[in-house]
């Protein structure tokens, strides 16, 4: 497959995607960044060559010969701009949260069944080596049963942050820490372990005065039968993201860094010498790929030419949004959640508050 054009919409965060397409020149070419600010638009065009500076998608959806749009917006633009990019019949890439309910991300599944596009889901931290070398001990049966997880999402975030009029409100950003900052490492948990059948959430606003929460303590039962226990903070003066995992073979462990957990160094300790001689030897034939943005793109890539699974799948952020769902109505109501969800179920139309429709 030759080289996909791609029009980048959001200069925030869409910075880091224009330097992961950047770096890989080969299957991908920068056709536009889209934002409707000037100084946004003018610091891109100072960090990358850019030929197109555009204030809307609209403009974007009429370039010639354009393959891809990345959206890298505010989570309540996302929805209307996939559907765009789609009925345009070009491939979406989506940062996350994909969308603010399991109801808008069936709607979304259905747009893509009837569309000549398909959506990706940003996730990213997937692709650290370390994890994906987890991932491969798994694939070849080193690691055994899950006894039991550990997510710890420790970051910082204070009024610098919450001076961007969308975050922080219900309406805009669509949840807190547990939708827009612990849903990468509550993500890998899914990766690595698989779903859950149970959860219990308490969740808070103790660090800033928003309406969404910054603080949350979460107790799951996952469907392998297995145990979890993820903990949240906006309000920590150590930034980390620890991840670790307790399984019959080994316990992984990941590094502290906050942004890229996944990437190595990761730590493998085995149960046994002979578990240290099956984990060296499946580890011997482990090729590394490109890490984090620059992998999920050069994966995506390679599966729209071959026609295989997109690295990270529609079903993949529904799983994660249907985590979320659960999360949110067992802090509202008090009591454990079930899972899966249906659609007869609490928050499948939206996890927002009664009063958000008034914020």
């Amino acid at each position: 497959m030759s080289r996909l054009r791609v029009a980048v919409v959001g200069g925030g965060i869409g910075l880091q995607h224009l330097a992961a397409f950047r770096d890989l020149p080969e299957q991908f070419e920068i056709a536009a960044l889209v934002d409707p600010a000037p100084e946004r638009r003018e610091l891109a065009a100072k960090l990358f060559e850019i030929p197109q500076l555009l204030e809307s998608l609209e403009e974007a959806l009429t370039l010639e010969n354009l393959d891809i749009v990345d959206i890298c917006t505010p989570p309540h633009l996302h929805g209307e701009m996939i559907r765009a990019g789609l009925e345009a019949g070009k491939h979406v890439i989506c940062e996350k949260p994909l969308v603010g309910s399991l109801a808008e991300c069936d709607e979304i599944a259905s747009w893509e069944s009837e569309s000549d596009g398909r959506v990706m889901p940003i996730f990213q931290y997937r692709f650290g080596r370390g994890l994906q070398k987890l991932r491969y001990l798994a694939t070849q049966g080193v690691l055994g049963r899950c006894y039991t997880s550990t997510i710890e999402t420790a970051w910082k975030r204070g009024a610098d942050y919450y001076a961007v009029d969308w975050r922080g409100k219900w309406r805009t950003e669509r949840g807190g820490a547990l939708l827009s900052h612990a849903i990468h490492n509550h993500d890998i948990l899914g990766y690595v372990v698989g779903p859950a059948r149970r959860v219990y959430a308490r969740t808070a606003t103790r660090v800033n005065p928003i309406e969404t929460e910054d603080c949350a303590a979460i107790s799951l039962e996952m469907c392998d039968g297995s145990l979890a226990s993820l903990s949240v903070t906006l309000g920590s003066q150590v930034e980390i993201s620890r991840l670790r995992f307790c399984f019959e073979n080994l316990t992984a462990e990941s590094s502290l860094a906050p942004y890229t957990p996944g990437n190595e160094p990761w730590t493998f300790t085995p149960a046994s010498e002979e578990q240290a001689a099956r984990i060296e030897a499946a580890l011997s034939s482990f090729e590394p790929e490109p890490e984090y943005y620059a992998g999920q793109f050069a994966r995506f890539h390679r599966a729209l030419a071959t026609g295989a699974e997109l690295p990270v799948t529609l079903a993949d952020a529904r799983a994660s949004l249907e985590l979320v769902t659960a999360l949110y109505t067992s802090a509202r109501s008090g009591h454990a959640v079930d899972l899966p969800l249906t659609r007869e179920s609490a928050g499948y139309s939206s996890w927002l508050p009664p009063e958000a429709s008034d914020t």
